[in-house]
């Protein structure tokens, strides 16, 4: 079978998306074909021992895979740890050619390296997260799902990137059942779980204590439950968030919808770091597959070659696999 192909954009220049990149690549060598959008500099520096073809935008992609840079910038703006309004175009411009990609079918899948908000907000004021931004340029049916998925604990958010006085204005019975359908589907359709078993994370502690400490479990969570269900997607909850995580992990669930940001990936990412258990940012619910590294820019190892590639691989394993499921089921279904 030919290996499908990879559309990856190379986040912020100053940061560990080039050398991440280049030592996941290495790592998977033959198992896809790459498609990595980013900056001529750095692929100099970072992928002469990738074998992969330089090839100008707009140029003919080999099936094989190719680099496409999509800057040229000055060494003044690709300094590792030294972010610049320059880098900050450069990164958001990356996103947008590997976007491309993938909409024009050019490629099966999307995985995107680390970008700072922050910087490519400086050119793009209101970008809050890769999430946000693909789910505007995608326009999906339903509303697209962030799910941190490592081996031993899976979670989704209903709630991103927003300040924490705003989540609880955020959360509707409609929103959360969304997510809980979303990522049902997703387990079923993408990760190959015949029957998903999904728990929904409680938002207050001990689960409101039976309203003691608030009434979202019965008046927000419930309904949002029984919501889910008569969509055919069961989920089991609310739990206590202090216990329902460790649950999972267990393997008692094969994911946990979390309320808001820090809620799941706190778990998640101690899990990494004391468990070696490197998790994937996937989107659900877009019309194409995306994933990305669990982890940030980090300027502080950039340049150095000591930023592990771990989620990187991780993540490209993962689009890789979600990209055959699917090209699978389309196969199936021309038949």
């Amino acid at each position: 079978m030919t290996p499908p192909r990879i559309a990856i954009s190379l986040g912020d220049p100053s940061g560990v998306g080039a050398e991440v990149i280049a030592a996941a690549l290495a790592r998977c060598r033959g198992e896809l074909a790459p498609l990595v959008y980013g900056d001529l500099g750095l692929f100099v520096r970072w992928f002469e021992e990738s074998g992969l073809p330089v090839v100008p935008r707009g140029g003919s992609l080999p099936r094989g895979g190719a680099l496409v840079p999509v800057s040229e910038l000055p060494r003044a703006d690709a300094r590792p740890g030294r972010p610049t309004r320059a880098g900050a175009g450069a990164q958001l411009a990356y996103l947008e050619w590997a976007f491309d990609a993938v909409s024009r079918g050019e490629a099966d899948a999307l995985c995107t390296a680390p970008v700072s908000k922050a910087q490519v907000a400086r050119v793009s004021p209101g970008f809050v997260g890769h999430t946000e931004w693909l789910e505007e340029r995608a326009r999906p049916r339903s509303r697209p799902v962030m799910m941190l998925a490592g081996e031993r604990l899976r979670v989704a958010l209903v709630t991103t990137h927003v300040a924490l006085g705003r989540v609880r204005r955020l959360l509707t019975p409609a929103r959360i059942a969304e997510t809980i359908a979303v990522t049902f589907r997703a387990l079923r359709d993408d990760l190959g779980v015949a029957r998903p078993r999904v728990a929904l994370a409680a938002l207050n502690p001990h689960a409101g204590e039976g309203g003691a400490f608030g009434a979202e479990e019965r008046t927000l969570l419930a309904p949002a439950l029984r919501l889910a269900a008569r969509r055919g997607c069961r989920a089991a909850g609310p739990f206590p968030a202090d216990s329902v995580f460790f649950r999972a992990a267990l393997g008692e669930f094969d994911a946990v919808v979390a309320l808001y940001h820090d809620q799941g990936l706190i778990p998640v990412k101690l899990l990494d770091a004391v468990g070696g258990d490197p998790a994937v940012n996937v989107t659900l619910g877009l019309p194409f597959v995306r994933t990305s590294p669990d982890h940030g820019v980090a300027y502080d190892l950039a340049g150095k070659g000591e930023a592990s590639a771990d989620s990187m691989v991780a993540a490209l394993r993962l689009a890789v696999r979600i990209a055959e499921v699917r090209g699978r089921r389309r196969g199936a279904a021309t038949r």
